[in-house]
């Protein structure tokens, strides 16, 4: 994630998944925990994000907003992950440029779902994930 954060020329305390981590990794059968809700809630929630940030700027309001719209969004499209509300409000309180969301974003959960899946292929405590998509 270090190397992920000085690609995208972002600090390290921006990067958003300690919480994915908790999730994937604690709860590996709960939905928010399969790969389509990691992936698709953090892309979708960043695309609200920054579609916030270019329509109304930087500020608490508009962070709000953002992910008001990111867990409306995640629910339409079946890609609830709840850490990934975070996305939408540092992306517009700090400005993020849009390489955010390949580096350290998408790497990240790309990264993420091959470590927990060869993490829980090696632990053999359960079979993740339970679906792809």
């Amino acid at each position: 994630m270090e190397l992920a954060a000085d690609l995208g020329e972002t600090p390290v305390s921006l990067i958003p998944f300690a919480t994915s981590i908790a999730v994937v990794m604690g709860m590996p059968d709960a939905d928010p925990a399969q790969p389509r809700a990691l992936i698709g809630g953090h892309v979708i929630s960043s695309l609200v994000g920054f579609a916030i940030l270019w329509l109304a700027g930087p500020s608490y309001p508009a962070a709000a907003l953002a992910v008001g719209i990111a867990f409306f969004a995640m629910q339409a499209t079946r890609t609830l992950h709840p850490p990934a509300g975070i996305d939408p409000l540092i992306i517009v309180l700090e400005s993020l440029s849009p390489i955010f969301l390949l580096v350290p974003l998408a790497a990240g959960c790309v990264l993420l779902t091959a470590y927990t899946y060869v993490w829980h292929t090696l632990a053999g405590g359960s079979r993740w994930p339970r679906r792809w998509l």
